[in-house]
């Protein structure tokens, strides 16, 4: 339990402190300390779900503490951000909960600290959690407030939810949708086609062609096995990725390029639907080491894939294409439970750069397809200025030379009538995935042809 508990603690400790991020790190850590599976699996979910409810912690350690988080020692708060999870969402004995993170206490702040952490944890332990989320819902000022506390996410995102989902009609599901971003997301896996092979007695995805679950076993293992040929990739990446490649029937010697290809999944899915159909890719990647994920990812498959590294605004200029990909940087609020961190990362102000960013990307992308061609715009937000907004300003300044495919009846077309993609009021052909509704990532899809 206590190795368990250090590598957690680690990593959340850098997530606080240096910005890491825990999907990439909490793997090293892993695979430094040797745990056993079961102490790696405790580890994952301590450390995952400490990360996804930081707000709502902070808010029960500042009841019990009688004091603002903010004038906690850093470290020692997220010591006891740590010892509440325990306590309140785990099977971990209470005892062995305030003994050990008291412990840590000790060891990362001196023992003068470790008075305060023990009546804190104590006075935690005293109530059940439901208990403590009806204390700290009756001390919030608003009902996004007491939404904010208990389902832990920023008072802004969930405002940005609550737009987005009334754009299709289903403002109702909010509650579903924080509840979904809350919950461990299966871990979900892509066999790229042509290359890879969906290993017998696996679950088959309920969309994605080529995605699948294991009923049971390390997918690491199976990962590494296939050389690059399966990886894992959650199933609403998988279908941003198809519906470009199958959004028209494609001809011989098209020339595609994935603009913002970090790191990698689909332009590893896109490669080997090029192969199939005697496409070319070309990828582009601003980070160099991000660059070379890139190229990692697309090793297994049988095609030369070119992986630039410029800024996507000047990249896309340097040649015409047929169908250009556009995966942008955004504020990743739809990938929560999986980098459950980013929710107390991203704030307001983030958004009007990531708009610009992406207006300037897509309509550089825009540019340099051939007539005819065809752009996925593709944001990992169902945020409405990062996606309607976004596309809007650039369908205006195209005019009538840009217009929009259906990516609905695209996506239809490649998973089955079973996908359940409501049409947003504004009449545009955008697809919405979402969590508690697709088990997926909140991918919001478009696709713009250029007549």
């Amino acid at each position: 339990m206590s190795a368990a508990r250090d590598v957690a603690y680690t990593v959340i400790r850098a997530v606080a402190e240096d910005d890491a991020y825990a999907n990439l790190l909490l793997p090293r850590e892993l695979e430094r300390a040797r745990l056993s599976t079961a102490d790696a699996a405790l580890a994952t979910e301590l450390t995952y779900g400490t990360l996804r409810r930081v707000g709502t912690y902070d808010a029960i350690i500042e009841m019990a503490a009688s004091r603002a988080a903010s004038e906690i020692d850093a470290a020692v708060l997220d010591a006891l951000r740590l010892g509440t999870h325990q306590l309140l969402a785990t099977r971990v004995p209470s005892h062995a909960a305030v003994h050990e993170t008291v412990d840590l206490v000790g060891r990362v702040a001196g023992r003068r600290a470790t008075g305060f952490a023990n009546a804190v944890l104590r006075r935690v332990s005293e109530r059940e959690e439901e208990e403590w989320l009806t204390r700290i819902e009756d001390a919030a000022r608003s009902d996004d407030e007491r939404l904010s506390v208990r389902y832990a996410h920023p008072v802004w995102i969930i405002r940005a939810f609550r737009r987005a989902l009334a754009a299709e009609g289903r403002e109702d599901e909010l509650l579903d949708l924080l509840a979904a971003d809350n919950a461990a997301p299966t871990v979900t896996l892509a066999a790229l086609p042509g290359v890879g092979e969906i290993p017998e007695g696996s679950e088959r995805t309920p969309y994605s062609p080529i995605g699948f679950r294991l009923a049971g076993g390390d997918p690491d293992r199976i990962v590494r096995g296939s050389g690059g040929a399966v990886r894992v990739q959650d199933e609403g990446s998988q279908l941003a990725a198809l519906a470009l490649s199958r959004a028209l029937p494609v001809r011989s010697g098209e020339l595609w390029l994935d603009l913002c290809a970090a790191p990698g999944g689909k332009t590893a899915v896109l490669a080997a639907e090029a192969v199939a159909h005697g496409a070319r890719l070309e990828a582009n990647e601003l980070s160099a080491a991000r660059a070379r994920l890139v190229r990692q990812s697309v090793a297994a498959v049988p095609i030369e894939v070119p992986v630039s590294e410029e800024d996507g605004r000047t990249r896309a200029g340097r040649g015409v294409y047929d169908r250009i990909l556009v995966d942008a940087p955004c504020t990743g609020l739809g990938a929560l439970r999986r980098r459950p961190e980013a929710r107390w990362r991203k704030a307001p102000a983030d958004v009007p750069e990531l708009t610009q960013l992406q207006t300037e990307l897509l309509t550089a992308a825009v540019s340099a397809l051939a007539p005819g061609g065809v752009v996925a715009y593709v944001t990992c937000s169902p945020h409405l200025a990062e996606t309607a907004g976004v596309v809007a300003e650039v369908q205006r300044h195209f005019g009538a030379e840009l217009t929009q495919l259906d990516a609905r009846e695209v996506l239809s077309s490649v998973a089955g009538d079973d996908l359940d993609l409501s049409a947003p009021a504004d009449g545009s052909g955008r697809a919405q995935l979402w969590p508690h509704r697709h088990g997926t990532d909140a991918m919001s899809i478009w696709l713009l042809r250029r007549s």
